[in-house]
């Protein structure tokens, strides 16, 4: 049996890590609805050095959608970083508009109208 190479290990740690995110209940206020994510403290020490603030506070800097899903955070649709939590840099704070799942519903039934609409309106070909 041939030896699991540096690679295939890091690559088996960091999934592992990733399994132990931890992610918070909703809670919200008038305009939003908010939710932490805490990163395990190893999980947090692998992230590449650009996702750090360039001074010396060893946080975040806010990251995007794309970035903090690229580390292993999994969330439905909307929700952004929006806060840094200095006293502990491995909890992300993420906040999104309290109506947002229903904005998304009317904008995807929107679509479809649209859509529905389109096809009915192409002419149609003669056999």
């Amino acid at each position: 049996m041939a030896k699991a190479s540096q690679k295939e290990l890091e690559q088996a740690k960091l999934e592992e890590y990733i399994e132990k995110i931890h992610y918070s209940e909703r809670y919200s206020d008038d305009l939003y609805e908010y939710r932490h994510v805490i990163l395990p403290k190893p999980l947090f020490k692998m992230i590449p050095k650009q996702f750090f603030n360039p001074d010396s506070s060893g946080t975040l800097r806010l990251l995007s959608d794309k970035e903090w899903r690229g580390i292993g955070i999994t969330q439905s649709l909307g929700w952004e970083h929006y806060e840094v939590h200095a006293p502990e840099p491995h909890v992300l704070l993420f906040r999104r508009p309290k109506d947002f799942d229903e904005q998304l519903r009317r904008q995807q039934l929107m679509e479809q109208m649209q859509a529905g609409k389109t096809a009915k309106l192409a002419p149609r070909r003669k056999v």
